[in-house]
């Protein structure tokens, strides 16, 4: 049955300012700018105040809000593109629809009033305006990716980037790697932060040169790597991190004149098959994104029919390592 619906202080949280302003708001008095008038009454309307709280709409959101606000297509992104299918699929199975938002919409007020029944948010970054949104909601949410500064009872589905971080690196110095520069620290979510620093930890305790390259996605030409191909010491062996890096680090090293495999070993973390075929045979990290899909939408409708989540934390999902020629010794390719 449909229950009471919105306090001003539920406005309040929604709207982000104070309950005497809500008050004042929707009464026509006190000293408020227009524009925050109109914004208390628009989220007030859209939270349904002066009415009954329905029953659940049977949707649920999904956004990826590490970049919120920038107009930048992640469903391009292999990983991204895979995942919102799966999630899609697991989200169909169970009777909800699923919404996803572009991340251009990102800084809009939208978060205040989206009519879903919880949220699904992929790499949630540190002071993420969206996640501040749907908290003074109440909305439950589940995360792909540790959240940057989780609550109690959060819930999230993430790999062990510690443990694959590890495993990709003692495979390229199995196979001769002596200075393997690390292709990162570009976003400012969990998983670029515990990759750099699980590779900083190894080669400390190795003794081995460390080298982090920034990543830029709009360097396709790879010119990141310049200063370092062309050094005496130059690296020889890359792990990038993101799904185009592969191809930088490539254009690069054709570039520079080194062999891939031969005179460079190369990892790169990505969903995308074209690292697979003959020409390139790359290898690759899989984070898995259609196990991580259903099991963070599994816990996401668990929250919103229970109000609780079954398993709050870490969820781990294995990530996997597919090897290719790119990253094996001269002898076994």
């Amino acid at each position: 049955m449909p229950g009471p619906g919105p306090t001003l202080a539920d406005i309040a949280r929604a709207a982000e300012v104070s309950t005497a302003t809500v008050s004042h708001a929707l009464g026509g008095t006190g000293r408020l700018g227009e524009g925050t008038r109109r914004r208390v009454r628009e989220v007030a309307a859209a939270l349904g105040y002066g009415t009954r709280r329905g029953p659940l709409t049977r949707s649920l959101g999904i956004a990826v809000t590490t970049y919120a606000g920038s107009p930048w297509d992640f469903a391009g992104v292999a990983y991204f593109s895979r995942l919102l299918t799966a999630a899609t699929s697991a989200a169909h199975t169970r009777g909800y629809a699923l919404t996803t938002l572009p991340a251009a919409r990102g800084g809009d007020p939208l978060w205040h009033t989206l009519a879903v029944d919880g949220m699904l948010l992929l790499d949630s970054p540190a002071g993420d305006p969206v996640l501040r949104a749907l908290r003074a909601r109440g909305l439950p949410v589940v995360f792909d990716g540790r959240p940057a500064d989780p609550w109690p009872g959060d819930a999230w589905v993430d790999n062990d980037h510690v443990a694959t971080t590890r495993e990709v690196l003692d495979h390229l110095a199995s196979s001769g790697a002596r200075r393997i520069a690390l292709h990162a620290g570009y976003g400012r979510e969990f998983y670029t932060g515990a990759v750099t620093a699980a590779y900083a930890r190894w080669c400390a305790e190795r003794g081995a040169p460390e080298l982090v390259v920034p990543f830029d996605p709009e360097d396709a030409p790879g010119h990141a790597f310049d200063g370092a191909f062309a050094a005496r010491e130059r690296p020889d062996a890359v792990y990038t991190v993101y799904d185009p890096g592969g191809r930088q680090v490539l254009a690069a090293a054709a570039r520079h004149g080194l062999r891939t495999p031969g005179d460079l070993l190369l990892v790169c973390a990505s969903e995308d098959p074209v690292y697979g075929e003959k020409e390139l045979s790359v290898t690759t990290v899989t984070l898995n994104p259609e196990r991580i899909a259903a099991c963070a939408v599994s816990l996401l409708v668990k929250l919103v029919e229970s109000g609780h989540a079954e398993s709050p934390g870490q969820l781990t999902v294995p990530a996997g390592m597919r090897v290719r020629a790119s990253s094996l010794p001269p002898d076994m390719y």
